[in-house]
């Protein structure tokens, strides 16, 4: 999820997306564990992605 498409995301949208994408680094992290993943470099890109989201969030409660 790109910087721009973030952005354009309500306060809503936000929230919900984090909840989602938690739960999806959630489920990777405990398949990895038991068996490793094919592409270990998603669960990086994931958490990335919930730091975006998270910082966008932060930003908009802090203006308002």
């Amino acid at each position: 999820m790109k910087q721009q498409e973030i952005v354009q995301l309500s306060d809503g949208d936000l929230q919900e997306r984090i909840a989602d994408f938690k739960d999806q680094l959630q489920k990777l992290e405990l398949t990895h564990v038991v068996s490793p993943l094919e592409n270990p470099m998603q669960i990086r890109e994931i958490r990335k992605t919930v730091a975006r989201l998270n910082t966008e969030l932060t930003k908009r409660q802090k203006q308002a």
